[in-house]
């Protein structure tokens, strides 16, 4: 009995000791799973700081629409003046842009399958100051046009593109300030179009097209490395959109169509109207054009402000009133102080308009990175496409009815009341009772 209980406490320990390497080497099998784990996630490249790429958003915004689109405005009577072309000519090049701006809008979504956002954009910001450079030349009509439906091109990429980019890695309760930033872009290029041009102008335009290049090509290349990498995505992409979402869409895309053209008569018409309509002169007329851009620069900041209080659906009606009133006011010809507070007004929602819109298409489809930049780019294109149809309409209306000015005001307030309207009565249809979340 004696020797069978020593075999056995033999056999055990026996089995005991195989068993044991077997379990040392399983641990440091699981170790190592955790260190090449915890050295491939050190390893990857992580985003940047929320308020690094959302510079660089404001870099995109400002070199896409701020300096390709509106440092056209003030260039446009020196380009008449040089003979470089005829003022007919000089109307189609700023059509041009405006074209481009829709094919950018359109193909900005397939651009990113072929090379991803942070590429494209990229690419699209380089492609802007080429055609700055460019412009320096006047080689020829077509060469111009050329160029800025290049410049049109890109911005409406950059806008499609830039926010929706960023905005995924900025926390939800400051994402309204943050797209604020972003397309603060756009109104410090019509500041700049108002004072930093004009200067520019006294040396030539050569030199003025030269700096405009340069400006773009400093800001490129400064906001180079602050995009996320196309491989950072959203940590929630699974989910799928609810169905009745679609029609919200639908409503938003409506909506800020109408809001572009509503901005149209103060983009357009502002200056001529109370340079020769109200007979007070071209200094008079650059005074309320300064107006209008210093409206511009704080009009995102504070829409986006407004937006991480209240939300941004209701936040998006208030700017419907709000702009339809001040569109309104220069019809009314109440003096002075009215013209001056309506340009300030809709300079600061010519800009302001695009982080409430944007917001809203976040509100709507959270979660979904991917179905926001087509909503997005939905939502881009439809502005264009309205705005571009209001300009063309509004300038054959002016020539055919006698230089009507106030007819155009008014056109714009309805359209701007007609946005409230269908934005109001399909919140009422689809139960909208949400506002955006801050969490």
């Amino acid at each position: 009995m004696r020797r069978l209980r020593t075999a056995a406490r033999g056999m055990h320990c026996h089995r005991i000791g195989a068993a044991l390497p077997r379990a040392f080497h399983s641990q440091v099998n699981v170790m190592d799973g955790m260190s090449s784990r915890r050295m491939h996630t050190a390893m990857r490249p992580s985003p940047p700081g929320s308020w690094r790429v959302t510079l660089a958003g404001f870099s995109a915004s400002l070199v896409g629409i701020g300096l390709a689109r509106f440092a056209y405005t003030p260039l446009l009577p020196a380009i008449i003046e040089a003979h470089w072309f005829a003022a007919s000519s000089a109307a189609y090049l700023g059509a041009a842009n405006l074209a481009g701006y829709l094919a950018g809008a359109l193909l900005a979504h397939r651009l990113t399958r072929w090379s991803g956002a942070a590429t494209s954009i990229r690419l699209m910001m380089v492609l802007t100051a080429v055609a700055l450079f460019a412009c320096a030349i006047p080689v020829s009509f077509l060469w111009f046009f050329l160029w800025r439906f290049a410049s049109g091109l890109a911005g409406g990429v950059l806008m499609v593109l830039a926010a929706p980019t960023v905005l995924p890695l900025v926390p939800a309760s400051r994402r309204g300030l943050a797209g604020g930033v972003i397309f603060m872009g756009v109104g410090a290029g019509i500041a700049l179009s108002g004072t930093v041009v004009p200067l520019l102008l006294r040396h030539g335009l050569t030199a003025t097209w030269l700096g405009l290049g340069a400006m773009a090509a400093s800001l490129t290349l400064a906001s180079w490395r602050s995009w996320p990498s196309d491989g950072v995505k959203d940590v929630a992409t699974k989910h799928h959109a609810h169905a009745q979402r679609n029609g919200r869409l639908r409503t938003l895309y409506v909506g800020y169509g109408l809001n572009a053209v509503g901005l149209v008569p103060h983009m357009i018409f502002l200056v001529d109207f109370v340079t020769r309509g109200l007979g007070l002169g071209l200094e008079a007329g650059a005074e309320y054009w300064v107006l209008f851009g210093v409206g511009a620069v704080v009009g995102p900041l504070v829409t986006g402000h407004l937006a991480d209080r209240t939300g941004f659906a209701p936040a998006l009606r208030l700017a419907f009133l709000i702009e339809g009133v001040a569109v309104l006011l220069p019809a009314l010809g109440l003096g002075q102080i009215a013209l001056m507070l309506s340009s300030v007004v809709m300079g600061a929602f010519t800009p302001g308009i695009v982080p409430l819109a944007l917001g809203r298409v976040h509100e709507l489809l959270p979660h979904h990175p991917e179905a926001q930049k087509a909503a997005w780019s939905a939502a881009t294109t439809s502005f264009a496409v309205l705005q571009a149809v209001a300009a063309y309409g509004m300038s054959f209306l002016f020539s055919h009815h006698g230089g009507d000015y106030r007819g155009l005001f008014v056109i714009g307030a309805v359209a701007m009341a007609l946005a409230l309207a269908i934005d109001l009565i399909a919140a009422v249809i689809a139960g909208d009772k949400d506002r955006s979340p801050a969490t």
